[in-house]
């Protein structure tokens, strides 16, 4: 058994002591690391509503699984923090045109605070 990091260029870099994402070499599932709805152009979080901002989480997401030779259609577990519930419906909007049938499983908690002040912050499993 071990891991691997893997790197992901073209998404933001993470802001702390951690890895876009690791490969279980014994169970071969792909852990991403959560991403919030910053721009790795300017390392800013986009302005915009919590729609626009679960689009650009997404766009980070595809990045990091494109470095790991992975898709979204290689996802089966995800966890979304958001930072009120009434942004539920929003994100489940954006969600749906990400994912289809059978939708990966999935837990929606919301927190106090995300960083950067962000709205959304999504993780996700991928084998």
């Amino acid at each position: 058994m071990g891991r691997t990091a893997i790197s992901a260029p073209e998404a933001p870099q993470p802001i702390g002591p951690y890895s876009p994402a690791v490969r279980d070499k014994g169970a071969g599932l792909l852990f991403v690391s959560g991403q919030t709805p910053i721009d790795p152009a300017t390392g800013e979080l986009v302005d915009g509503d919590v729609g626009t901002q679960t689009q650009r989480v997404f766009a980070n997401l595809k990045h990091v699984l494109g470095a790991a030779g992975c898709t979204l259609a290689d996802v089966i577990k995800v966890n979304v923090y958001l930072i009120s519930m009434a942004d539920f419906a929003a994100v489940n909007e954006v969600y749906a045109t990400v994912f289809e049938a059978p939708y990966p499983a999935r837990t929606t908690v919301a927190v106090a605070e995300l960083p950067l002040g962000a709205r959304v912050e999504i993780e996700l499993v991928a084998r």
